[in-house]
């Protein structure tokens, strides 16, 4: 059995494969530079074969890639061989967890919209652990930590030495979700509260009274890239995530959330409105 690949080869793969196709060329023409069998080549924009940098380097020449930076990248996309912390849960959360895992960590910004959930890098384990009760069909206990362990695991992005920069766009919904009762409910929007003094993190409520939105049917991640042709979208979804990588999907979904910016409290007045709703419960 081949590895299983990980989200950034097979980041890899989708670059090379769009760079082919806007240049007009076949699979068998890029097997051509590349010495090898046409068969590689789609297992190569598969993610499920190895490329090196020089190869997509390569590559990007053939196709007559112009823009260097995002070459450059993607090759050092190619070159990463790493394994992250998130591959100690393989086979204990499903894979889609562990590519959001990898996709946030190697993000240089995040941008999320939320509507019935606090935000998985907000969440305290207390409300982890409860929403992932609510998942159907039920998980045995073991799979229930597992994720948890997974979602704190995660949320260390966001004090590391390096902290990345987050903007999290809550609906009125998630805060007044009782995931627990209303004592994990307190500690929940108190926990909010201290990341939201971080500077790093930046935090916007959507009142009810802002009506219809843009989004509203969705919750979203944005992952911005080294380069914007690299940002990722990751939706949520009763299955696997969906992560879309596709120009104008990224574009679709800057203009929702700036949309979204527009129309939510600025940060010092969510903050003052999180603080509201702590004294009803």
């Amino acid at each position: 059995m081949p590895p299983t690949p990980t989200a950034r080869r097979k980041r890899v793969g989708i670059e090379l494969r769009k760079m082919r196709e806007a240049a007009g060329r076949t699979a068998g023409q890029a097997a051509a530079v590349l010495g090898v069998d046409r068969s590689k080549v789609t297992l190569i924009e598969q993610g499920t074969y190895p490329i090196s940098a020089e190869r997509v380097i390569a590559l990007a020449d053939e196709y007559e890639e112009g823009d260097a930076a995002y070459v450059d990248e993607v090759a050092a996309m190619a070159s990463d061989k790493s394994k992250g912390w998130w591959e100690e849960h393989r086979g204990l959360v499903p894979a889609g967890i562990l590519e959001i895992s990898e996709v946030e960590h190697h993000a240089h910004g995040l941008a999320t919209y939320q509507i019935c959930h606090v935000p998985g890098l907000m969440q305290t384990e207390d409300t982890a652990r409860e929403i992932f009760r609510e998942v159907y069909p039920p998980l045995r206990p073991l799979n229930v930590e597992a994720r948890v362990e997974n979602r704190v695991r995660r949320s260390e992005i966001l004090s590391r030495s390096n902290p990345i920069a987050y903007e999290a766009i809550v609906h009125e919904a998630a805060l007044r979700m009782e995931f627990g009762g209303s004592r994990v409910a307190r500690a929940q929007l108190k926990h909010i509260l201290a990341l939201a003094e971080q500077p790093n993190i930046t935090l916007r409520v959507l009142e009810f009274r802002s009506g219809g939105f843009k989004g509203a049917g969705q919750a979203v991640m944005y992952a911005h890239g080294p380069v914007t042709r690299l940002d990722t979208v990751q939706l949520d979804s009763v299955g696997a995530p969906a992560f879309l990588t596709e120009v104008n999907q990224l574009e679709n979904y800057r203009n929702i959330i700036g949309a979204m910016r527009e129309r939510a409290l600025g940060p010092t007045e969510s903050c003052d409105f999180i603080s509201d709703i702590l004294k009803d419960l």
